[in-house]
């Protein structure tokens, strides 16, 4: 009897190669045996991936059923590719032919054996410290133009005497007996397809494969210590609030590894007079509604320092003012420009002379 492999996964005939690994994994994940699921249900799940996951044996079996995908019948071993294997010896009975069928199941059952299996030499990265998040307060003026900042920490840092190594100070390394110098230990496991080899960082070396002679008498073997260190970090013109800076390795140290990295938040303070408007900076102005009519001088505050501006005879409510190359630096030779709105103030109270005035003004039509 013709079994239906799709059924069997839970997928539609037209399921892309993704939908069915993704079906078998669920099912895998379900059935395991090691996790306590059903064999024969995980046995049937296999059968079904083993040949829909293989574009020639799916089209043979959409022809021919599976009778025709390859004759699946019993006494049959699977094996599996991609590192992964451990069914030798386990029969799945219901299989014809005789016949090995390869398929692979390593990313898989990576799952389960903690991606180890096979006898596959795992490959040792190199260990990285923690990385540190700070925040940094600016003034405004510090964010336009940028500043050259100092900042001290207590955190781990590698041991000066040592260098990090852990050995004293005129004493070498050895190869850590515990792994054989080999940074890794294999451990074999039984489990229901045979012998499980996984593999895990040796906890004497702490995976470089080599411990001290003798331990450093400063930081007892650790490589590093704790202590506050001072860092210079230069915060570069228009940067603006919530963004972040890295210091490459001004994290923490780490034994055998390389250092973490430094975020530092910047935070900037909000200023009274100035915000900013791409590469230019705006600000406001005051002005008497009479200097406003006959024009006058005023003294402006900048971030360079104060000047002094010409109202002109004329001016208008919200009239922008721009005063060249008093913005946010562009490059070592350029700046934006500074925007002055100008507000004209109402008076509330008049005198009666003053009053007399507006009205004549008034009555000419002003």
């Amino acid at each position: 009897m013709s079994k239906d492999y799709y059924k069997t996964l839970g997928v539609d005939k037209s399921a892309s190669k993704e939908d069915i690994k993704k079906a078998f994994r669920k099912l895998a994940h379900e059935h395991h045996p090691d996790k306590g699921g059903n064999a024969e249900k995980f046995k049937e799940a296999s059968e079904a991936y083993s040949v829909l996951s293989d574009d020639q044996k799916r089209s043979q079996y959409d022809t021919y059923g599976s009778a025709g995908a390859g004759g699946f019948g019993g006494g049959q071993q699977y094996q599996g590719q991609g590192g992964f294997s451990g069914f030798e010896g386990f029969d799945f009975s219901g299989f014809q032919g005789g016949q090995n069928v390869d398929f692979d199941l390593g990313d898989i059952f990576g799952d389960f054996f903690g991606g180890g299996g096979g006898g596959r030499s795992s490959r040792r990265k190199v260990k990285k410290g923690k990385d540190i998040s700070i925040d940094l307060e600016l003034n405004f003026s510090e964010s336009v133009f940028g500043a050259e900042k100092t900042i001290k920490l207590t955190k781990n840092s590698k041991c000066k005497v040592c260098d990090g190594s852990g050995a004293e100070s005129g004493t070498s390394m050895q190869t850590c007996p515990t792994c054989g110098g080999h940074g890794i230990i294999q451990e074999t496991k039984r489990s229901f397809f045979g012998p499980i080899v996984t593999e895990k960082v040796c906890e004497a070396c702490e995976g470089s494969g080599k411990i001290p002679r003798q331990k450093c008498s400063a930081c007892h073997g650790l490589g590093v210590s704790r202590k506050e260190e001072s860092f210079s970090v230069s915060i570069p013109a228009d940067i603006n609030d919530g963004e972040t800076v890295r210091l490459t390795g001004a994290g923490e140290s780490i034994k055998g590894g390389n250092s973490g990295d430094l975020y530092i938040k910047i935070r900037v303070r909000k200023d009274p007079l100035f915000k900013k408007d791409g590469k230019n900076l705006i600000t406001e102005l005051n002005i008497k509604l009479t200097d406003a009519v006959l024009g006058a001088k005023y003294n402006l505050k900048t971030l360079d320092g104060d000047i002094e501006l010409k109202v002109p005879e004329g001016a208008e409510f919200g009239q922008i003012m721009r005063i060249r190359g008093k913005g946010i630096p562009i490059d070592e030779d350029r700046r934006g420009d500074l925007l002055v709105k100008l507000n004209i103030k109402i008076p509330t109270r008049l005198s009666k002379d003053a009053k007399k005035k507006f009205e004549e003004l008034k009555n000419e039509g002003l």
